[in-house]
């Protein structure tokens, strides 16, 4: 995998992805406290983050752009950050269209709910386009990419199944059924897969813009 282009080597760089680590810490951080603050246990309160999307990719934002902070040659890939930020984008429009105001956020869960809906994702879309290098994406990327979602809505049935809880209205077996269920999970991932492709699209076309 080609590795970010030579304007990630600038201290540029390094501050933004090290200002998107701290957001997405920070957002974890912060949510977590909300929940431990109550009267779930620590060791509850972090079961039950670790149960929403958000909270994972969050975590993944965070671990990679920590990575490409401390210029880690395994997390500069353009391949890595594509699929972070197409996920992480994922979060953040579920969220506009489906989520916000849904439920109402103390003071703590709003900031956290603000760093990780809305920070995190344009924080990353605005490193992708200034600093990762174009033109190393290819049209089957999209599908890799969203093994991860794969995996995560298939772990998210399993757990509801066990505990009689899902995350989202969405994915709730319970109250909505299997097959609606298996329909809002297909019609965003089609949305997934073809913002991939449009991803692949964009960075193909500013792969071949010329500078002045």
């Amino acid at each position: 995998m080609d590795e970010i282009g030579q304007r990630s080597e600038g201290g540029w760089a390094r501050a933004l992805a090290g200002l998107i680590a701290l957001a997405g810490w920070a957002g974890i951080a912060i949510h977590f406290n909300a929940l431990a603050s109550g009267p779930a246990s620590w060791p509850l309160a972090l079961w039950t983050m670790l149960g929403y999307f958000t909270i994972t990719t969050n975590l993944l934002v965070a671990a990679v752009f920590t990575g490409v902070a401390v210029q880690a040659a395994s997390f500069k890939s353009p391949w890595l950050i594509g699929g972070t930020l197409l996920s992480i984008l994922l979060v953040g429009i579920v969220y506009a269209l489906l989520l916000r105001g849904l439920r109402e956020l103390t003071a703590g869960s709003a900031l956290a709910s603000f760093l990780l809906h809305q920070i995190t994702p344009l924080l990353t879309t605005i490193f992708w386009l200034t600093f990762v290098r174009k033109g190393a994406l290819k049209w089957r990327d999209p599908l890799l990419w969203a093994l991860y979602p794969l995996g995560y809505f298939l772990y998210a049935l399993a757990r509801g199944s066990i505990e009689g809880h899902y995350p989202y209205p969405f994915i709730n077996v319970t109250e909505i059924g299997l097959p609606r269920t298996l329909t809002d999970a297909s019609l965003i991932a089609t949305g997934f897969v073809i913002a991939g492709e449009a991803l692949v699209w964009l960075d193909r076309r500013l792969a071949t813009r010329k500078t002045i």
